[in-house]
């Protein structure tokens, strides 16, 4: 082998001349394009099975050595683009995954090649600085206070996590830090509607509280919580010698998009020394709007806030965002400084450290691709886009109504939820409910295995729905239209099967 000397240029295998990358690069963003033109000639998902999708990839050990970047990246195209469910199909409606803004895949792009540590001020400046007006904007945007503090995290779990930690530390009456929970006998008590996300229990269970700690609070017809429930069961825990430290309200639930009474609520955690906090990790958004306010009247008063801008403000995933209105709760709640870390944070004309508000101590660059967007199109591109979105709900739910075959569920915010009920069963489908459940379960696996539209499903009142949640710029009302006799044809033939079984 021929030996260097010092001045002989290293030859590092995953490096890409400046030429060569160009020129690969190009070639994706052109072959990115055409799957964009492509998406809604695409089947939504090809529906396979995890044994049929692995297949594509074969069973080779791993390589010894390794190919061209643009034979790889060519490949890895067609395999992604080909064997993934879209959620930026202008059918997808399934899940609260939005289409994503092309601008956030360049986004995403440019923060991955200059690859900062969002974790202190000193290794990202402008990336902190970035994250730091983006959390402001959004604050903004749904009219919360912008001098709170805030990050951005992976998703709403995280958003979420990071209220409950923060409300946690500051409503613990001992050093929480030094002795845990140990440290006091009384047992935490927090309060939610039954339609909360389950992040919560995933929480409770991991901060050690347990999922006991829950109290459900009772909903009324429309899947909001019921504020003198609510008072009851913190009466109780009082009584009880607990010690209520949280209220979680959803501003927009998983299910059914239903905005909790916030005002009330806040009313109530403001007179018993609660902490507020606010689940908009999907409806938070829709606060923008004017013909909105009132419903969303009290999100202001939130200690915190839990929102995904990879729901409704269009984002690639992952992007999550935690608003907490005094930012030393933050800083409160998961602030440690090593003697191996040198960045400090005065009190004047400081940078954010990052690692002092959140989990994570090496952080990407999320912020850019939600602040571009922002950019992008501005307050009046999302009010625009929230606004078009909930009227497509809404048109589908009056689709539904107006069907034979169909029976309309809920419509809060977009999404409509609905089910298939055979003709013959209409007038008595109290009665066959357990059938029409058996029915339309299989009927949203057979919808999302076929692709030609994805929905998901609901179950409310005992009755289990579909559920169309429309967070999707790429749809049109052609597209909306389209869905009730898509639906009415497939649960018609599947009728035909199940009906001799029965």
């Amino acid at each position: 082998m021929k030996k260097r000397d010092a001045t002989t240029p290293r030859q590092a295998p995953l490096n890409l001349p400046a030429e060569e990358f160009r020129r690969v690069g190009h070639a994706l963003v052109d072959r990115l394009a055409e799957f964009f033109i492509s998406l809604p000639e695409r089947p939504v998902t090809r529906g396979e099975s995890p044994v049929t999708t692995r297949t594509h990839l074969g069973s080779a050990a791993l390589p010894a050595t390794g190919m061209a970047a643009d034979e790889l990246l060519a490949e890895a195209t067609q395999l992604v683009c080909d064997q993934s469910l879209h959620n930026g199909h202008p059918r997808f409606w399934g899940y609260i995954t939005s289409s994503a803004a092309p601008i956030g895949a360049l986004g995403d792009l440019l923060a991955a090649a200059v690859n900062p540590n969002v974790g202190a001020w000193q290794l990202a400046p402008i990336a902190s600085e970035i994250e730091g007006q983006t959390v402001r904007w959004i604050a903004e945007m749904i009219g919360y206070p912008t001098d709170c503090g805030g990050l951005m995290v992976s998703g709403g779990n995280a958003a979420n996590f990071v209220g409950f930690l923060a409300a946690r530390k500051a409503k613990a009456d001992w050093d929480l830090r030094r002795a845990g929970l140990y440290g006091e006998p009384r047992r935490l008590a927090l309060y939610a509607s039954k339609e909360t996300h389950t992040w919560l229990q995933k929480i409770a269970d991991l901060a050690g509280i347990g999922t006991d700690a829950i109290r459900w609070v009772d909903t009324n017809r429309v899947q909001q919580m019921e504020p003198s429930h609510l008072e009851e069961l913190i009466a109780g825990d009082r009584k009880a010698g607990h010690l209520p430290f949280l209220v979680v309200a959803g501003a927009g639930t998983v299910s059914t998009g239903a905005v909790d009474p916030l005002a009330e609520i806040a009313a109530i955690a403001r007179q018993h020394e609660i902490w507020f906090h606010v689940d908009g990790a999907y409806g938070a958004p829709a606060a923008v709007l004017p013909e909105w306010a009132e419903a969303f009247r009290g999100l202001e008063q939130a200690d915190s806030i839990a929102l995904d801008p990879h729901k409704w403000l269009y984002s690639p995933l992952e992007a999550g965002c935690a608003l907490v209105r005094d930012p030393q709760r933050l800083r409160d709640a998961f602030s440690f400084r090593p003697a191996y870390y040198e960045f400090e944070e005065a009190e004047a004309e400081a940078g954010a450290n990052y690692y002092e508000y959140g989990p994570q101590n090496s952080r990407g660059f999320r912020a850019l691709k939600v602040w571009l967007a922002l950019r992008q199109v501005g307050r009046d591109g999302y009010v625009q886009m929230i606004r078009d979105d909930i009227a497509l709900a809404r048109r589908l739910h009056a689709a539904v109504e107006a069907h034979p075959e169909l029976e309309a569920g809920t419509q809060h915010l977009s999404i409509t939820t609905f089910r298939y009920v055979p003709p013959e069963l209409r007038r008595s489908a109290g009665e066959a409910n357990a059938t029409l459940n058996e029915l339309n379960r299989a009927l949203v696996t057979r919808l999302q295995e076929r692709g030609e539209v994805f929905v998901s499903n609901a179950v409310i009142d005992d009755r289990y729905l579909l559920r169309a949640c429309i967070v999707n710029f790429r749809t049109t009302r052609r597209d909306i239209d389209a869905l009730p006799d898509i639906v009415a044809r497939e649960g018609r033939a599947l009728h035909a099967q199940l009906r001799p079984r029965e």
